[in-house]
């Protein structure tokens, strides 16, 4: 028994495993794959519309709660990747429950600064303060970073626009409100300048 494939997908390739590819396949594939990656906004935006299935329970569901974490970030003035981020934040609820931290921040990785980076990879370990102990669990954990160069601002974002946004009446801002942001951030080239801007920063996570 065979599994077809999906009827949209497009084959230009003969080769049955990598092995056999030449190389004018691969630049080939390459080329057709930028179409795809050039969708990565819509998908993200997607991902954050499901949300909403996500997590039950709490007076807010995870869509409401990363909209209410992009708009406090917003209001208060953060830089437009920093308020993306927030949207982004808890992305990996869906399916990476148990590392959604890493899951997001590995999807923002080659689009922002290593700060950022590293305030997302680090905010559910941070975030951990507001409720450890509740489970019987370390809830200074987040002090085994204090040094970081941003240790302060990941406790930042855990207090200004993540432990506090589960505010049913709080007047949080749509998802089309920051889908442009959201489109600006992933047009940037990967792996551009605002990852290499700050050589001190790097090294830090380098040597983590």
């Amino acid at each position: 028994m065979t599994v077809k494939n999906h009827p949209d997908h497009k084959v230009i390739t003969k080769y049955l495993s990598m092995e056999q590819g030449t190389r004018e396949e691969y630049h080939a594939c390459n080329e057709l794959a930028k179409g795809f990656k050039a969708k990565l906004a819509d998908r993200m935006l997607a991902a954050v519309d499901a949300l909403g299935q996500s997590y039950p329970g709490e007076q807010v569901d995870r869509r409401v709660h990363s909209l209410q974490s992009a708009t406090r970030a917003y209001r208060d003035g953060q830089d437009e990747e920093m308020v993306v981020a927030a949207l982004l934040h808890d992305v990996g609820d869906f399916h990476a429950p148990e590392n959604h931290s890493e899951y997001a921040a590995s999807i923002i990785k080659p689009y922002v600064s290593p700060s950022t980076h590293w305030t997302i990879l680090r905010h559910g370990l941070f975030q951990g303060y507001y409720y450890f102990h509740h489970f019987d669990m370390d809830r200074n954990a987040r002090d085994k970073f204090k040094g970081h160069p941003d240790y302060q601002r990941c406790v930042d974002f855990c207090a200004k626009y993540d432990q506090n946004c589960f505010d049913p009446n709080y007047d949080t801002m749509p998802l089309s409100a920051f889908e442009p942001m959201v489109r600006r951030l992933f047009a940037r080239a990967p792996w551009g300048g605002h990852v290499k801007a700050d050589e001190a920063l790097t090294r830090a996570y380098a040597a983590e």
